[in-house]
């Protein structure tokens, strides 16, 4: 059973001020000495990277399509375990979900998952007396989600201040803050949304300080916190790494309702039986290769791996003992010509793949294995080329495991997303990674000796015998 008061931030639509209202609030009940735990909606992975600034916690995603919907509360209770108040951050509108599947993945499903009261942080900048009516709508239309209050973001006055609330006040649902138009933060971004933390540190640690201080001066903190602990308990189990790894037993399941289930991958022994040292995994970190799940990294520890981060920008060579290697995702076509000229490390990657070790490639990572990343030299591993391009691939995709991996055996089902500005020429190699057959069917991806690279995101505690495979096959 879990206890832990609990908002979800949500808006009318994308570009309301979810983000800055979310942060905010993080930051704001952090520096009262809370302990705050932040989350967001979907697959995004900047925004939980501002979650950690503000909290001083990992910031985690709760992303229905991805996972399943009965693993959002576990995976919920997971992250805020030990907190004194829980902030999610949605995704979009309010009930904008998953492409022709209804609510599934929607920050109305999220919020019904997590019985949770919301907060609609509405754009008023074009508005008066609508608001009411825009405000009426939304609490309305579903009478499952709770609205429990609205911020009003881009105020332009008092004048305008006291009209919308003078609308409000007849919707019945309470206005908890007020942001004003000119005290709006700038937060860079640029094509896939905003700088990742690790880019710009010292400036984020700035933006979730003034975010912060906006919503303290511009919200009831009180009032908010009341709202939060009004959230009813939640029934069911907390999610664990541990737990997940063990009942996986040798098969590689997915959630019951997402896709059907796909093959069993056998392993030879279950987690911390002591047979064989913990191998080493090495994991890309720094400011080029910030796309990551905090449940990843659980797993593979779980499953008996010494996890071990690494910098492709900085570090000549990789981690003592690597017996297996993660790449996430990021933005290498940011930092192409550093990581090209990390000459030795590029060998060290190469040499690793060559000798058959496990390696588990995203996006980003698919990118660095490349012979080159637009003109200039990656790792060599794979015989293709990369290249920044105009169209902006975005989107939940369904996938099937076309060649037997150190991730998956043919046949394994999951559930991915993609998310990128770049293409792959060859987009697959002999023995491709996957069969996409949502919303197109194609194949995409690499699977050679022990390497598998896609540009396709997945979360892996939807299939935690993913990580239990990758590590069995680092201990060889």
């Amino acid at each position: 059973m879990v206890t832990v008061p609990r908002l979800v931030i949500a808006a009318p639509s994308s570009g309301s001020g979810k983000t800055t209202v979310a942060t905010g609030l993080m930051a704001a009940f952090a520096g009262r000495g809370l302990a705050v735990s932040g989350h967001k909606v979907g697959p995004d992975y900047i925004d939980p990277g501002y979650h950690t600034l503000a909290t001083g916690r990992p910031g985690r995603n709760l992303d229905a399509y991805l996972c399943g919907p009965e693993l959002i509360a576990p995976l919920f209770a997971h992250g805020a375990q030990g907190c004194d108040l829980a902030v999610v951050e949605g995704v979009m509108g309010l009930y904008d979900g998953a492409s022709g599947l209804g609510e599934l993945a929607s920050t109305a499903q999220v919020a019904k998952l997590l019985r949770a009261p919301v907060v609609l942080v509405v754009d008023a900048s074009s508005q008066s007396r609508s608001v009411a009516a825009l405000v009426h709508g939304f609490a309305s239309w579903d009478p499952r989600v709770r609205i429990g209050g609205v911020i009003l973001n881009k105020v332009g006055s008092d004048r305008h201040e006291t009209l919308l609330r003078e609308a409000l006040d007849e919707s019945g649902v309470p206005v908890l803050g007020v942001l004003r138009r000119a005290e709006q933060m700038a937060v860079v971004s640029r094509h896939l949304g905003l700088v990742p933390v690790a880019e710009r540190r010292g400036d984020a640690v700035a933006a979730v300080a003034a975010m912060g201080a906006q919503v303290l001066a511009g919200c009831d903190l009180d009032a908010v916190l009341a709202l939060a602990r009004s959230a009813p308990s939640l029934p069911g189990a907390v999610w664990s790494a541990a737990e997940a790894v063990g009942a996986c037993g040798g098969a590689v399941p997915l959630p019951a309702s997402s896709l059907d289930r796909g093959s069993a991958a056998r392993t030879p022994q279950a987690p911390g039986s002591g047979a064989k040292e913990a191998p080493v995994v090495a994991v890309a970190s720094g400011a080029a290769f910030t796309f990551s799940y905090a449940e990843h990294s659980e797993l593979l520890a779980a499953a008996g791996a010494e996890v071990v981060p690494f910098d492709p920008l900085r570090d000549e060579e990789l981690p003592e003992g690597t017996r297996g290697l993660v790449i996430g995702g990021g933005f290498p076509e940011v930092y192409a010509p550093e990581l090209s000229a990390n000459e030795p490390l590029r060998k060290a990657v190469a040499e690793l793949a060559v000798s058959g070790a496990p390696v588990a490639a995203e996006c980003a990572g698919l990118l660095y294995l490349a012979r080159s990343l637009d003109g200039l030299p990656m790792c060599g591993v794979l015989d293709a080329e990369g290249r920044m391009s105009e169209r902006l691939t975005l989107g939940y995709r369904d996938a099937v495991a076309l060649s037997d991996s150190a991730l998956a055996a043919a046949g394994t089902r999951m559930r991915g997303h993609e998310f990128h500005r770049t293409v792959l020429e060859p987009g697959a190699g002999d023995e491709p990674a996957w069969g996409m057959h949502r919303p197109e069917r194609r194949v995409e991806g690499f699977v050679q000796q022990g390497v598998h690279a896609s540009y396709l995101h997945t979360h892996w505690a939807s299939a935690p015998g993913t990580a239990r495979r990758f590590v069995e096959r680092c201990k060889g």
